[in-house]
């Protein structure tokens, strides 16, 4: 836990203008360029970070490169680099309460949803992927008694790794860890409205003993770093969580480079569907709102389409409805808010254009749908739309913001139409007492996840893996690993 006064301690604390990470040195870009940190909680300037060239991006592919040729990490004895790998995850438990502090003041999270979600999901990812290094092992396949053929796994080469601003850390982790505990060097690209924490965990990385070079950390904009990237000939492999549109240019870059892999985690609009026969109504409604409504709405499997029963429509809208009304908009580094900012003023212009749109097209707003605090900050009352139909805009598209849609639905089978209905599917629940239902609702809905009598909260032995335009690999689990190897057959006549 963090008290109100260690978080007063750490709000003011002035953070130099920040430097890239490239073969164990802070460097400043090469031609001096540098990009503004401008904060969510009051819209002023924090600091600035260094605006990575394509030369830049070259010299942290050949760090990368040259150390994992060189075997310091990539051929290093499974129990040394657990080792460093549980340093870090340490390090980043002993920091937690000044890393959640950084990341709130940069991306807006409600400091108590930030101190769980970044540097302690973050902490328990390294841990577990640093336990699982010992623990994956290559294979030997049958053949004839003259023959042996084993399955190698080995570490691809070079990774690059391109972070969203929402969850910087515990999506940084997501792929960091399991690259490195395969053995690869890894080239980090933050997202430039949330770079902070995940330079200090650079540092972390640093001082917990993980060779030079086999994490890089570069900044600045996606349209140059994030480009140079994904065009280059020496990264083999991408794992990106962000925008469909941005995944498609990464296809493009790809194709036109070195064909490198690429894993694409491209969000959502996940339906959450309540059943008339739910074992209790008003928990499902609390679970729901926060299933939307936490981090502003800015979580990849937000459930931000609710799918209900008719016969419980109105009631439930109602229970809704009064759990929204508890929730408190603002400063995310105040303990008695428990809805921080929008993370920019670009994000907050497009979640208002989603209110208005709903709005031209027929939907009835319940409660919500309006700017907060103009002027002092990016804030957003959590809205609530009913009357949503299936080809309005707001039942088809991610706003990645505080914006929920109620719509009902009458049999099961219209309730598995309507949850396929759109182009995505990373994440979906259903509320029901009936397991038979329940077991087909999993089994017929597309999507990677699906939540039954519950929302969020999956561990890190499972994976989060999009299906349709939600993106392909996936994150956590020990699956996570496999997107990071290769494999190499010895076929041996005896």
């Amino acid at each position: 836990m963090i008290t109100q006064e260690e978080i007063n301690a750490l709000r003011h604390k002035v953070i130099a203008p920040q430097k890239m990470l490239i073969d164990g040195q802070w460097v400043d870009a090469s031609d001096g360029g540098t990009v503004d940190v401008v904060s969510p909680i009051d819209g002023k300037k924090l600091t600035t970070l260094a605006a990575a060239t394509v030369e830049d991006v070259d010299r942290a592919v050949l760090a990368a490169r040259k150390v994992f040729e060189r075997g310091d990490w990539s051929r290093m004895a499974p129990q040394g680099r657990m080792k460093i790998m549980h340093k870090i995850a340490d390090l980043i438990a002993d920091n937690a309460k000044e890393m959640a502090v950084l990341g709130a003041r940069d991306n807006g999270t409600e400091i108590g949803m930030a101190i769980k979600a970044e540097p302690g999901s973050a902490a328990g990812t390294f841990r577990f992927y640093a336990e699982a290094i010992d623990k994956v092992y290559g294979e030997i396949a049958p053949t004839a008694d003259n023959q042996l053929a084993l399955i190698h796994r080995e570490p691809v080469g070079v990774v690059g790794a391109i972070v969203p601003w929402n969850f910087p850390m515990m999506i940084g982790a997501w792929k960091i860890a399991p690259a490195l505990a395969a053995g690869n060097s890894v080239v980090l690209k933050p997202s430039e409205a949330a770079s902070l924490n995940l330079l200090r965990l650079a540092e972390i990385c640093q001082e917990a003993g993980l060779p030079d070079g086999v994490l890089n950390v570069i900044t600045g904009s996606g349209s140059m770093a994030g480009e140079a990237m994904g065009l280059h000939h020496d990264i083999d492999i991408i794992g990106f969580t962000g925008s469909g549109g941005v995944g498609r240019r990464l296809m493009d870059y790809a194709a036109r480079s070195n064909m490198k892999r690429l894993y694409l985690e491209l969000g959502g609009k996940s339906p959450n569907i309540i059943f008339a026969d739910a074992a209790d109504l008003d928990h499902a409604a609390k679970v729901s709102a926060a299933g939307i409504f936490r981090n502003s709405g800015e979580v990849c499997v937000a459930g931000s389409r609710i799918l209900v029963e008719r016969t419980i429509h109105d009631a439930f809208v109602e229970k809704l409805r009064a759990e929204t009304a508890k929730y408190k908009v603002g400063d995310p580094l105040d303990l008695g808010n428990n809805i921080g900012a929008i993370t920019t003023a670009q994000q907050l212009e497009g979640d208002l254009a989603f209110v208005e749109r709903a709005q031209k097209e027929g939907g009835t707003l319940v409660t919500g749908g309006k700017q907060l605090n103009a002027g002092q900050g990016y804030y957003m009352e959590p809205t609530i739309f009913t009357d949503i139909k299936p080809n309005m805009d707001l039942f088809q598209n991610e706003v990645f913001g505080p914006v929920v849609s109620v719509t009902p639905f009458d049999t099961e089978e219209e309730a598995v139409a309507l949850a396929n209905g759109t182009d995505f599917g990373l994440a979906a629940g259903v509320w029901t007492s009936n397991l038979s239902r329940a077991h087909r609702m999993v089994r017929n809905i597309k999507s990677g996840v699906v939540h039954v009598n519950t929302y969020g909260g999956a561990g890190n032995n499972v994976p989060l893996a999009g299906m349709k335009q939600s993106g392909n690999g996936a994150d956590k689990s020990l699956h996570a690993i496999e997107k990071y190897e290769n494999l190499k057959t010895a076929w041996i006549q005896l």
